[in-house]
């Protein structure tokens, strides 16, 4: 995952998501002579990455990057919805001096931001009760509802993380790194696609859970849906492929157990681009551990793409006294055909692994909201890994000796004098991260 800044900045990311590769220098600011789209344009050695912000808060998707997202994100729905709740009127005159002029919007009413979540239990201070009893349906079993969101991890950037190469067909490993090297601009994101298995580990999009005895459906904020039948049903040995599946259900004790097939193979694993064939078979396991957390077992089989079935585990967090606001991808998009435009390339030769162990070590930086994060970058195997607050190894890919890529967030590490490396910059659209190295 990557480092993101300030509750602050978090807000004046939100509208600036689906963004291309990190971009170190401003370069010019057009404006939409209707002020229907403000584009920001930026250039990185030659690359030219339009940030779009649209009418009504709603962005094009230039090419989806989840490092981008984490550091718009990481405030949760709340900054969210403080964004949305303001995007009814977006500037049509932008300055260049305000690098977010595009977020400077006049407030919106009516949305139910900050309206209390009925029924819930609250601490004395009248904040919700998150660590409370886990609610129960009439007939004793866990309820799942409500509206859930999932805290940033490496699984959404790559979901086969705990696998070995080996274990990837060849041609598929070929198409991921093929789908790395291009930043993910075929992503079902940019081209405003369901997204298939990968809401299953996406903290970009919250989820709401509505429970019923015979069918459990959740929605998700970009209209799409899912449709989980605890009626008994088995599931069809022959579906029709389809963007989310076909689910069914039952109930292991205290725990969901779905169970989906009939996936099409265009959408993704995760979001570098793990592909998957028609016959992936997905399990999930849901056990909500009280009120306001739900712990997700995720198990993907499919013997057409990888040797064998793996787990991963993703945690769910429940989203209180907000609502679930829509997010229309294709509204007023307009960016897809500026995609295509050459940008920096991942480098073709593997750096030396004297070089790489130069930059292992312990950083820390600090978020504009003071919040310290620690990032372990170790190198294995000539490959350097990037962990954040012990999240879990990501890998990273090179640019060139000193520059990498974190799922195209750029990433560079900086030397004294002497050559001993004291820091690593990382570069962003919105800003710069500074990590200082104390080992």
């Amino acid at each position: 995952m990557a480092p993101f800044q300030s509750t602050a900045h978090r807000d004046t990311c939100l509208i600036l998501r689906r963004i291309a590769v990190p971009v170190l220098l401003r370069d010019e600011l057009v404006a939409d002579p209707h002020g229907e789209l403000a584009a920001l344009t930026f250039d990185q050695l030659g690359l030219n990455a339009q940030l779009a912000c649209h009418e009504r808060g709603r962005t094009g998707r230039p090419f989806r990057r989840a490092a981008w997202h984490e550091r718009c994100y990481k405030g949760g729905p709340d900054a969210r919805r403080q964004v949305r709740a303001q995007e009814a009127s977006i500037m049509s005159r932008l300055t260049v001096v305000l690098f977010a002029a595009c977020l400077l919007t006049a407030p919106l009413g009516a949305q139910w931001v900050h309206h209390p979540t009925p029924g819930i239990p609250r601490t004395a201070d009248g904040k919700p009760n998150l660590t409370a009893p886990v609610p129960r349906t009439p007939d004793g079993r866990p309820d799942l509802s409500g509206l859930w969101q999932r805290p940033a991890d490496r699984y959404y950037n790559n979901i086969a993380a705990d696998l070995n190469p080996k274990e990837v067909q060849p041609w598929a490993d070929a198409l991921y790194q093929k789908r790395v090297r291009e930043f993910g601009k075929d992503s079902m994101d940019t081209l405003c696609l369901p997204l298939g298995p990968t809401y299953s580990t996406s903290p970009y999009h919250e989820s709401r859970i509505v429970q019923t005895p015979a069918l459990i459906a959740i929605l998700n904020d970009d209209l799409t849906y899912r449709q989980i039948f605890m009626d008994g049903r088995a599931l069809e040995k022959n579906p029709n492929p389809s963007w989310m599946g076909y689910s069914v259900g039952h109930w292991d004790g205290g725990t969901l157990v779905v169970e989906s097939v009939g996936f099409n193979d265009r959408t993704w694993l995760d979001g570098d681009g793990h592909p998957h064939s028609e016959s992936l078979r997905v399990t999930e396991r849901y056990h909500r551990r009280d009120l306001g957390h739900m712990e997700l077992q995720m198990t993907l089989d499919d013997p057409t793409v990888y040797a064998k079935p793996w787990t991963v585990t993703v945690q769910m967090a429940l989203v209180t006294d907000l609502e679930m606001i829509e997010y229309v991808c294709r509204e007023n998009e307009r960016d897809r055909s500026r995609m295509d435009s050459k940008g920096p390339e991942l480098s073709q030769t593997p750096v030396a692994v004297g070089t790489l162990a130069k930059y292992a070590g312990v950083y820390e930086f600090v978020d504009d909201g003071g919040k310290v994060h620690v990032v372990d970058i170790t190198v294995s195997d000539g490959t350097l890994f990037w962990n954040q607050d012990g999240a879990g190894k990501q890998k990273l890919f090179a640019f060139s000796e000193n520059a990498f890529s974190l799922s195209g967030w750029w990433i560079g590490f900086i030397a004294d004098r002497q050559g001993a490396v004291t820091h690593f910059l990382a570069q962003a659209a919105e800003g710069e991260t500074k990590g200082v190295r104390r080992k």
